[in-house]
């Protein structure tokens, strides 16, 4: 049975908000994409550039995603306090004003890895899976019960712990990375927390049955492996070496 199917936990009693948060954060030690190969080769000094470069345009088109679906999220709300939080989270990602917000950092980060900013936007680059990937939870986001929707950005829980890594292991592993294209990693320290706090704190609360908080459980376990996915499909191209028709090629861009 799927992770969001419901009618075996239909006549089950809930869990106790201790009992449900565990069993969130557990998802996290199980399949938490730091412990993907790909992961450890990036933060361990093991790729090369090109390699590098091929993680940071792919990844671009998740980061390129992230206010997409949290606009669409917006979109079905109708508590407007609900709507007064979350919009933080797009202008984190698109900005506000004179702050470029984290879609520009991760350009400066592309930027410094000698990508161009137009390649890059333009997704033509990327690969197909990583586009399937990211897509994939746009509409889970779009179709989704609300609280199910919210369960599914709680990988953030789990985000600064391997951000921190990243901006040790690539500083001190790459000498074609610098402070200034760690930029985006170190906002995240401070606004990862938050808003997973939040979406925690938000479920907690919302959830009311067992069957929605199993389905909260899963959102988790998918959002995982939607991010598991990309960094699948980043291995078996750029490091084993079968690198799909019209993807990028280290060396062209």
């Amino acid at each position: 049975m799927n992770d969001f199917s419901t009618a075996e936990w239909h006549d089950a009693p809930p869990l106790s908000k201790e009992a449900f948060e565990a069993a969130i954060r557990a998802v996290g030690e199980e399949r938490y994409h730091d412990k993907h190969p790909f992961h450890k080769m990036l933060h361990g000094g093991k790729l090369n550039k090109g390699q590098v470069q091929a993680w940071a345009l792919n990844r671009y088109c998740y980061q390129e995603a992230v206010p997409r679906k949290d606009a669409a999220f917006m979109s079905r709300v109708h508590d407007r306090e609900l709507r007064r939080e979350w919009i933080h989270r797009i202008h984190d990602h698109d900005g506000l004003g004179e702050e470029g917000g984290g879609i520009e950092r991760w350009l400066v980060l592309t930027d410094g890895l000698g990508l161009s900013r137009d390649y890059v936007t333009s997704r033509k680059g990327a690969l197909p899976a990583t586009k399937f990937a990211v897509e994939a939870y746009v509409r889970f986001v779009v179709e989704q019960p609300l609280v199910i929707a919210v369960a599914s950005s709680l990988t953030e829980l789990f985000a600064p712990a391997i951000h921190r890594e990243r901006i040790a292991g690539m500083l001190e592993n790459y000498d074609f990375v610098d402070d200034s294209v760690m930029a985006y990693f170190k906002r995240r320290l401070a606004q990862a927390p938050r808003d997973s706090d939040f979406a925690l704190s938000y479920i907690l609360q919302h959830a009311y049955t067992r069957a929605e908080q199993e389905a909260c459980v899963g959102a988790v376990r998918f959002k995982c492996d939607v991010l598991w996915a990309q960094l699948d499909a980043l291995h078996q191209a750029y490091v084993t070496g079968l690198i799909p028709p019209g993807a990028f090629t280290p060396g062209e861009k």
